[in-house]
């Protein structure tokens, strides 16, 4: 990872908010964020990021609660220069993926909403795959991999290991019917060749420049495999 110094990692949160018809917030998922964030920052990589509307992305308020503590989210409790960072983001739709090495989605459920569709964040995508860059998402954040497609019209996901938060885990959280739909159902029905471990676990697949991780607990292997693609 000695040759990272001068890249540059492009991270793309959540602008969503609001979860489905429940009275409750979403948004981002901490450690999705936090883990990552450091991996790139520690490997001696540059970090810029990016959200649908700029400025403050919304924190899930669940990821802030003790039980979902890290090292990595206690850190970042800790680090007013990420904090600012965070406070300002840069609005997705101005960004070049020609200025960037990789790109690393987090996840949390707003993604669903405000990344599944956006166009911005499609030809972002599309650009980076078409540079020969790799691409990375974790959890939710997979969502915003349903609808790239390949220059030949299909989608990028069809034949290839895919991850991303399992129809068990959102049972699990009781969002199953909240929810605009199941992930692990919208990747399948794309042709993805969809690949999960036991709920909670660690695990990250990599198929070509497609790199993707089933939950939080998933953030850093995630990250660690992009890095990887970069070198």
């Amino acid at each position: 990872m000695n040759n990272l110094a001068n890249k540059q990692v492009l991270m793309v949160l959540t602008s969503h908010d609001k979860l489905g018809n429940l009275d409750e917030k979403t948004g981002f998922w901490v450690e999705e964020f936090a883990a990552p964030y450091y991996a790139f920052i520690d490997a001696g990589v540059k970090v810029t990021l990016a959200s649908p509307l700029g400025g403050q992305p919304p924190i899930d308020p669940k990821s802030e609660l003790a039980d979902f503590k890290t090292a990595a989210t206690n850190r970042f409790d800790n680090d007013d220069a990420a904090k600012n960072q965070l406070a300002n983001t840069l609005v997705l739709a101005d960004l070049n993926a020609g200025d960037y090495d990789g790109v690393f989605y987090p996840g949390g459920h707003g993604p669903l909403w405000d990344l599944t569709d956006n166009a911005a964040s499609i030809a972002l995508i599309e650009a980076f795959l078409a540079a020969n860059k790799p691409v990375a998402a974790v959890c939710h954040a997979t969502a915003a991999l349903l609808n790239i497609k390949t220059a030949a019209g299909e989608f990028v996901v069809k034949g290839k290991a895919v991850t991303g938060f399992s129809n068990t885990e959102e049972d699990a959280v009781q969002l199953t019917d909240v929810v605009p739909f199941l992930l692990e159902d919208e990747l399948k029905k794309r042709g993805a060749d969809y690949q999960k471990v036991a709920d909670w676990h660690a695990f990250a697949v990599q198929d070509g420049l497609v790199i993707s991780g089933q939950n939080p607990a998933s953030s850093e292997l995630t990250a660690e495999k992009l890095l990887a693609a970069m070198a």
